[in-house]
């Protein structure tokens, strides 16, 4: 049975401080569905050893494991699969290297036509965001909850990011999001845990 890809879809903030990283993660597992691991550090040690502990981590609470642009390191750790952006890998390189059963996701920012394209490559979900403005990437381009609608036909989930918190989650789930990816609306909030309970929350009542 394909995994569920809906629901609360949890990225990490990007840091070296493991003990920080995993009680945070500890702490909204109960309430997530993902978790997509990004961190852009140069230590490749280091995003193995993080990438390997929250693999465990997801394993035990069953929540989906993502490893953000790196195929390579999506394999060592063992993750349920890899997002990708528009400079990654290409998606027939990574379903090679990961299987026929890896989840993989494809950024497709606000284009409909990079959505197209990304499905008929074989993506197991694309990506639009930011739906509203982000302060983790302050330059992404805007995407209109308008896409969720004219992509629907295209028959993959569809995850939303980019500014989501609980008060505006609703609005986005309606417009026809299948997850809400979120990083500082749960780790940049006092307490992530609470945060994820309320995003949590807002997926069950669209029935996500």
């Amino acid at each position: 049975m394909p995994p569920r890809l809906e629901g609360l879809y949890a990225v990490t903030p990007d840091t070296v401080d493991s003990v920080s990283l995993l009680s945070q993660v500890a702490a909204v597992a109960p309430h997530i569905d993902i978790l997509q691991y990004r961190n852009k550090s140069e230590d490749a040690a280091l995003r193995l050893e993080q990438a390997r502990a929250l693999a465990d981590l997801c394993r035990r609470h069953g929540v989906l494991f993502i490893v953000n642009d790196d195929v390579e390191l999506a394999a060592q750790a063992g993750a349920d699969g890899v997002h990708l952006g528009r400079d990654d890998a290409a998606l027939s390189a990574a379903r090679r290297r990961l299987g026929a059963a890896a989840v993989i996701g494809a950024s497709c920012y606000d284009s409909l036509e990079r959505a197209r394209r990304a499905v008929a490559a074989g993506a197991s979900y694309i990506a639009f965001g930011a739906v509203f403005p982000s302060a983790t990437k302050p330059q992404a381009a805007q995407a209109p909850l308008s896409l969720f609608a004219a992509a629907r036909a295209l028959g993959a989930p569809m995850v939303a990011i980019g500014g989501i918190d609980a008060g505006n989650a609703g609005q986005v789930l309606r417009a026809g999001a299948d997850a809400l990816a979120v990083i500082g609306g749960l780790f940049a909030r006092p307490d992530p845990a609470a945060a994820a309970r309320e995003l949590a929350e807002a997926c069950r009542r669209a029935g996500r």
